[in-house]
């Protein structure tokens, strides 16, 4: 199909349904899901979380992600001129745009550390790569090497900065190349070739997982409900996850939804991306646990999980080259979807706001990310030990890297989606939004009451314990 333009602000949009689902599930789908979501669970009591988790998903993700993209739809512009718009034709007053400003800057912020986790993930394919080029196919990983060599690997690459800039320069330079090319052309292309080689990638590691890893322990692990575990810091975090999986309150999807036609229904898509982000997050745990289970290893090793847990699985496992080299390049394909989508926020409120063309719009802010997540890649070499924000008691002790991490994390996006549940379920014309959400009758209700009551509550929830970790036990 050929690509049209947005009336309202000259976008491009989504030449297709299929490329606006494509796109907004590669945004969400990322790191959080193959990373965050595995350690999560690992570390809240496994199928007490997982439970909890898909509950808050429906409940509270859901809701949320289909108010920001009918914001984004209806405003047909970057993230803050499309709430301005919602909130000048409710006759509310436009202040409410900062929801989308605190979201944008948020995704920008996320986008400086994301890009260095981004060079991580490089650098595994590379040393995947070698192993693959060197052993063959059906060898096993990291032949000779003995696992302390192979769980050594990450704390050596922290110790390098030099190597650790280059990989993040490298990461967000491809990154850069993609959103410079537009929705159509760098967006849309990325989403509409990457996503289905993701999945089918993403299947294959997860089917090798079932039948040479341990499947008995793991749908065990995630799906046996213990109600004694099922604690007060268990359900928040669960709630936690919930949000950060889908994108929630980064204006991601306010400004991919600028991007979609008046005939896509919104309510239905909605359910399509929320769907597809918790299989994925859910196939993680089935791809990755069989492995580390299979391999004696520890499930609850945190970031350690991806980077070094299943590095040294892959010692033990036939054709671990192979399946190591194949994974990685799977993640990258998932990350860079969602730094795409990072990026993209604030470039098109920077092309809206200065009129400049994108190609250089994006090389701004891209170097922008490019100067701030050059400091965060060096956080444990030259700037090791500084605590830009260690004077609030919330930063104590967080580097450059892990406080960008806790703003955004704990404070930014709560805000920027509690907000957002406030805006829609309170102050918007409630016409004027139902009027193209693309749902009907209890569905449309259920819809009414969660964003308005349910999500404000759960959301505040997050916020709060996230500044002030030690209120619940």
């Amino acid at each position: 199909m050929v690509a049209t333009t947005g009336a309202a602000a000259g976008h491009e949009n989504w030449s297709s349904r299929t490329a606006f689902i494509l796109a907004a599930i590669g945004s969400a789908v990322g790191l959080g899901n193959l990373v965050r979501f595995p350690a999560e669970a690992g570390a809240n009591g496994g199928g007490a979380f997982v439970i909890f988790y898909i509950g808050c998903i429906i409940l509270i993700g859901l809701p949320v992600l289909l108010s920001e993209i009918l914001i984004g739809r209806h405003g047909q512009a970057a993230a803050p001129d499309s709430v301005r718009t919602v909130a000048r034709d409710s006759g509310a007053s436009e202040g409410w745009s900062v929801l989308a400003t605190i979201g944008m800057i948020a995704a920008f912020l996320i986008l400086c550390y994301y890009s260095v986790i981004g060079g991580w993930v490089l650098h595994y394919i590379g040393l995947f790569g070698a192993e693959l080029f060197n052993g063959g196919p059906f060898n096993s990983a990291f032949a000779g090497k003995s696992a302390e060599d192979v769980q050594g690997i990450m704390p050596a690459l922290f110790a390098d900065g030099s190597l650790q800039l280059m990989l993040h320069i490298l990461f967000i330079g491809i990154t850069i190349f993609f959103v410079a090319r537009g929705v159509n052309k760098g967006i849309e292309f990325v989403a509409t070739w990457l996503m289905p080689i993701f999945f089918t990638i993403f299947l294959g590691i997860t089917a090798y997982g079932l039948v040479t890893g341990d499947f008995a322990r793991t749908f065990s692990y995630l799906f046996t409900f213990e109600p004694e575990k099922l604690t007060g810091p268990v359900m928040l975090a669960a709630v936690g996850q919930a949000f950060f999986s889908l994108s929630l309150g980064s204006a991601m999807m306010i400004t991919y939804g600028a991007y979609a036609d008046r005939n896509i229904n919104l309510g239905k898509t909605s359910a399509v991306i929320a769907s597809a982000d918790t299989s994925v997050a859910l196939l993680a745990g089935f791809a990755i646990f069989p492995i580390v289970f299979a391999a004696g290893l520890d499930a609850n090793s945190g970031m350690g999980l991806m980077f070094q847990t299943l590095p040294t699985a892959f010692m033990t496992m036939p054709a671990g080259s192979l399946i190591g080299f194949a994974f990685f390049v799977m993640v990258f394909f998932a990350a860079l979807t969602s730094a795409v989508a990072l990026l993209e926020a604030p470039t098109s409120w920077a092309i809206d706001r200065f009129g400049m063309g994108r190609g250089r719009t994006t090389l701004i802010s891209g170097g922008l990310v490019l100067l701030i997540g050059g400091i965060a890649s060096l956080s444990t070499t030259t700037f090791a030990g500084w605590e830009p924000l260690g004077f609030i008691p919330l930063f104590e002790g967080q580097d450059f890297f892990n406080t960008l991490d806790v703003l955004t994390g704990k404070v930014m996006l709560p805000v920027a989606a509690l907000i957002t549940a406030i805006f829609v379920g309170w102050i918007a014309d409630r016409k004027l939004l139902d009027a193209e959400n693309g749902i009907s009758g209890w569905v449309h209700v259920t819809w009414r009451f969660l964003v308005a009551w349910l999500c404000p509550i759960a959301l505040a929830a997050i916020l709060i314990v996230g500044i002030f970790p030690g209120i619940i036990g």
